[in-house]
């Protein structure tokens, strides 16, 4: 009785697991998208200049690269600290968004 028990904990623990590291893997794509839709939002109203545009399109690419080598270097899967790196530059990301739609420079 007992040992059903611990396996009952034990894979209790792994789907936790598992469902943490998928929902991280979700935020940071949902995150990712949501910019993009940002970036598209900003271009097509002209706050946005192409320029402005490259550079903010230039860093989540340098972003997307880091993350597929982290993911790589992991067996497809990114540490805790490499997802909290990744949060820490989405947040630079979506404030130089926010303050490139913002700067008063229109295409």
């Amino acid at each position: 009785m007992k040992r059903v028990i611990i396996v009952n904990m034990l894979v209790g623990a792994l789907l936790t697991g598992t469902a943490t590291m998928a929902f991280a893997d979700e935020k940071i794509k949902d995150r990712k998208q949501n910019q993009q839709k940002r970036i598209a939002q900003g271009v097509k109203s002209g706050s946005l200049t192409p320029k402005e545009t490259a550079h903010i399109e230039n860093n989540e690419a340098k972003l997307n690269k880091e993350v597929r080598q982290d993911r790589k270097a992991n067996g497809g899967n990114l540490t805790n600290n490499e997802k909290a790196q990744v949060n820490n530059q989405q947040n630079k990301l979506s404030k130089e968004i926010y303050n490139q739609k913002h700067d008063g420079q229109t295409q």
